[in-house]
């Protein structure tokens, strides 16, 4: 078996520890994702991809504070990509704080690279569109848990529910993604 094959925690525990390949494993795991969720967000190509070599630079270097709160790390990003995407509107222009920490210039986006933000942020379309269909209390709860990150309490009393209902809603959301991802991968 791959080393490399590992959960997201173990890839960013060897990360942080300078394992290279490690993280370019766990990148090429997650970036889909997070380009469909910049460029969702953002509605520019250009952009999402400037913002995209953000958030991983950013996971680079707090790999080592990750903590496994969940099987996948993509929450974590998610949550980094909306902070960066929130920075930028409020200062304009894409954040760069963190490729400028490890020296990485930013490179002028070309038509190829724009195509391959498109194509990128379609392979990760199906999951949006999937989370897009869940009934609304279940997508709510999901998002607030595990995009935002929020505890079941915090959730439940911003919603009006109880922490039962919010879990509930949660693990349906869950089972009902993973079974229709499931299908569409057969």
């Amino acid at each position: 078996m791959d080393p490399h094959d590992g959960d997201d925690a173990r890839l960013l525990a060897a990360t942080a520890a300078g394992d290279r390949a490690a993280f370019a494993t766990f990148y090429r795991r997650h970036l889909p994702a997070v380009v469909g969720a910049l460029l969702r967000e953002t509605r520019d190509r250009e952009l999402s991809g400037d913002l995209a070599a953000e958030v991983f630079a950013a996971a680079l270097l707090g790999a080592g504070r990750y903590k496994a709160d969940y099987p996948s790390a993509l929450p974590w990003l998610c949550g980094i990509a909306r902070h960066k995407v929130s920075e930028s509107r409020r200062r304009g222009q894409a954040e760069t704080s963190a490729r400028l920490r490890l020296g990485i210039p930013r490179e002028p986006l070309e038509d190829g690279d724009l195509a391959r933000v498109d194509d990128l942020a379609s392979q990760a379309g199906s999951v949006l569109e999937l989370v897009d269909q869940l009934p609304a209390a279940q997508r709510q709860a999901l998002e607030a848990r595990v995009i935002d990150e929020r505890d079941y309490g915090e959730i439940a009393s911003s919603l009006g529910t109880s922490e039962a209902a919010v879990r509930q809603n949660v693990k349906r959301a869950l089972a009902w993604l993973r079974t229709r991802t499931s299908e569409e991968n057969r």
